[in-house]
């Protein structure tokens, strides 16, 4: 395994029964980077960051964490990872001290060093004064904060956080999105499945957006978008529809917009990472392309 590569996954598919939720996933992560996997609700997502952390076994496929083959759940694939689902899974009626040292008990963590460690996380993550509350008690983005803590209580390598923001306000949203920046510049590999494309772009050094249990594309942010085109331009045609054309730069872009009708309701900007999901999955939502290209 190559050192830099901390996930590999190979030709993943998770069925059920006649329904493929999960066709030939192949993800190479790689260490210290937040890898994004983007796309809509029900495109397999969740499911294949459960089978990759061996909360549901695959149909076929293989998976490495740091070298080692997740065929089962083993204490050597346990202790690598930490993990947040969509349902925080909190105790709600103790404290905030109690949850997570429940978390360093279930790690076999000594008591002395989990001590020291909650008190140096709870500073980080800011909830020094939370800490004797009940967690019924505290707002979404504060359980988040406390989920992230009895996730990472044991330091695991990589984190993998599953639609962290879903359902937040957008002051909570980005209150976790500089605690994952942290987390990341302080060493930890994150894996982050969203279907907010803003998020994406906003994290992420590379995401692969997957449609209908595929990946269609993967690279930066700054890539894919470039692979249609680093500048759109939005027009109403004859017919009333709303078009969209891409170019390779704001140049090309005047240019086109020259040609167009003074009516036409013309907006120019740069590309985004909904630009290029639409462009490649298509905008009828039944759509469903293979995979076009990796970059």
């Amino acid at each position: 395994m190559d050192e830099e590569i901390i996930v590999r996954t190979r030709d993943l598919v998770k069925k059920f029964g006649d329904f493929t939720a999960v066709d030939k996933i192949n993800v190479n992560i790689r260490r210290g980077e937040i890898f994004g996997f983007l796309g809509p609700n029900g495109a397999g997502k969740t499911t294949t960051m459960r089978i990759i952390t061996t909360l549901a076994s695959p149909t076929s496929g293989s998976i490495e964490i740091e070298g080692h083959d997740v065929t089962e759940i083993s204490d050597p694939v346990k202790e690598k990872i930490g993990i947040i689902q969509q349902h925080i899974a909190l105790d709600r009626d103790v404290s905030v001290r109690e949850n997570i040292r429940y978390h360093a008990i279930l790690h076999r963590i000594p008591k002395k060093e989990a001590e020291a460690r909650i008190e140096e996380l709870a500073s980080l993550m800011g909830l020094d004064s939370y800490m004797d509350k009940l967690v019924v008690n505290l707002s979404g983005g504060w359980k988040r904060r406390v989920a992230i803590v009895c996730a990472i209580i044991h330091n695991p390598a990589i984190l993998f956080l599953d639609e962290p923001t879903a359902g937040l306000d957008t002051q909570s949203r980005h209150m976790l999105w500089d605690l994952i920046r942290r987390l990341n510049d302080m060493g930890t590999t994150i894996f982050v499945t969203t279907h907010y494309m803003d998020e994406a772009e906003e994290l992420c050094d590379r995401v692969a957006i997957i449609n209908h249990g595929k990946i269609v594309c993967e690279g930066t942010p700054a890539e894919l978008c470039s692979s249609i085109g680093s500048w759109a331009v939005e027009y109403i045609d004859s017919d009333k529809r709303k078009i969209y054309r891409y170019f390779p730069d704001r140049k090309a872009s005047k240019e086109f917009q020259d040609l167009l009708p003074a009516n036409a309701c013309v907006v120019s900007r740069a590309t985004n990472l909904e630009d290029v999901f639409l462009e490649l999955t298509g905008r009828d939502v039944e759509a469903t392309q293979e995979v076009k290209y990796r970059i």
